[in-house]
């Protein structure tokens, strides 16, 4: 069985975004503590940025699709992923104290939980609808 790129990285990034997503709901104050530990330049801290980058750069040069369909997302994430990694590398001060805003508080963890498990389980519809 063949799959395409977009389908492929569907099936990849869907079931592990969703996962993300279902963990930060299920083990919300462990998250409040993985984020905080997060948000301290380090090795962590660095290691998550090159590991990012990689894999964004990876995305983009498998896929950088800017059709208007649902394929889109992923290369919007491909992208982010690798600004995300360059921020964390290059401007880690910048990143730390976007992502203090960002998770500032129980709430925005629970919106950021949401939004990655509504993303995961929409790529994992896309990546493993059948196909007719």
């Amino acid at each position: 069985m063949h799959l395409d790129r977009s389908t492929f990285l569907a099936r990849l990034l869907g079931p592990t975004f969703f996962t993300v997503g279902l963990g930060m709901l299920v083990n919300l104050d462990g998250y409040r503590n993985v984020i905080a530990e997060g948000l301290h330049f380090g090795v962590l801290f660095y290691l998550s940025g090159l590991l990012s980058m990689i894999a964004g750069l990876a995305i983009i040069n498998l896929h950088n699709k800017w059709q208007a369909d649902w394929r889109v997302v992923i290369t919007v994430l491909g992208w982010l992923m690798t600004i995300g990694g360059f921020f964390r590398m290059v401007l880690p001060k910048v990143a730390i104290a976007t992502g203090s805003i960002i998770y500032a508080g129980r709430a925005s963890i629970v919106v950021a939980a949401l939004m990655v498990g509504t993303l995961g389980a929409f790529l994992s519809f896309k990546g493993y609808m059948r196909r007719a």
